[in-house]
């Protein structure tokens, strides 16, 4: 039996079993404009919404099962996390990403459609087993799993992965302070995105705002308040994406760049409000 834990909408616990959703906890959050423009979109956000959500991306492109897709060229928000690994990696300011992938676990990517493929429409991942199938689908594209026995996820294990395979310029993303801190003592020259930080504490949104390049707000609160306030620079009002360095803002300048809409650049006090936000912030 295989089992796989994901934070999806609203920070809402759902453990997937052999590709059946067999429960869903409580909210964090009731109600995110993100999520309203997910391809099955969540308006308010109830433990049957989320079910039918994360039923959907299981149909769709096979998420936490073998039959997992994973290459991409759609971008499914403008600054999200996969996305600028994507621009990253395709303007040569990184030569490889350390990412999370249900079924495998830590993964090294170099291509940017897998990056947008697998992280794109993956919600938060707390635990999952490994499936043969999506751990092959990754290597013979030129990928490597950190942990292919048991599917852990260790993003430090990545970087040494990454490594070892000769990659010297990686992006890492990770979910807690204490990951953000790990990855930066071992490998001082990674670029990290700091994701999934819905209900983080005062204490580890200082602890993250002192090691990260670049982290995503999504509907927390302490983020928001104490990342926001030392930001170089700040993408996004609805879910700020917040920009801690000068590597990560080169990061957020390539991703500028290849963006085909209208976009408005100005100066301003950060963090800058916007009109909608999720609710509550936690």
């Amino acid at each position: 039996m295989d089992e796989h834990i994901v934070e999806a909408v609203g920070r809402t616990r759902v453990t997937i079993r052999n590709g059946e959703v067999v429960s869903v906890e409580a909210p964090v959050i009731s109600r995110c404009p993100l999520a309203r423009r997910f391809a099955f979109p969540v308006d308010e956000i109830t433990p049957d919404a989320v079910r039918e959500n994360v039923n959907n991306r299981i149909r769709s492109f096979g998420m936490c099962t073998p039959d997992r897709e994973l290459s991409s060229t759609d971008d499914f928000v403008g600054f999200g996390a996969s996305e600028l690994a994507g621009t990253g990696l395709s303007a040569g300011i990184i030569d490889a990403a350390v990412i999370a992938c249900d079924g495998a676990g830590t993964v090294v990517v170099t291509a940017p459609e897998m990056v947008q493929g697998i992280g794109g429409r993956m919600s938060g991942l707390v635990k999952t087993s490994p499936l043969q199938a999506v751990i092959s689908g990754i290597t013979t594209r030129g990928g490597i799993v950190a942990d292919p026995d048991q599917a852990s996820l260790d993003p430090v294990a990545g970087v040494t992965a990454a490594r070892r395979a000769g990659y010297t310029r990686l992006l890492v993303t990770v979910g807690s302070a204490d990951d953000a801190e790990a990855v930066r003592a071992g490998d001082p020259d990674s670029l990290i995105i700091v994701v999934h930080t819905t209900g983080m504490t005062a204490a580890d949104a200082s602890r993250v705002a002192a090691v990260a390049d670049i982290v995503t707000a999504c509907a927390s609160g302490h983020v928001r308040d104490v990342c926001g306030k030392k930001a170089l620079m700040q993408a996004g009002t609805t879910v700020p994406v917040f920009i801690m360095t000068c590597r990560g803002k080169e990061l957020l300048i390539a991703r500028i760049a290849v963006l085909p809409h209208p976009l408005l650049v100005t100066h301003a006090a950060l963090p800058a409000p916007g009109e909608k936000r999720p609710d509550p912030l936690v």
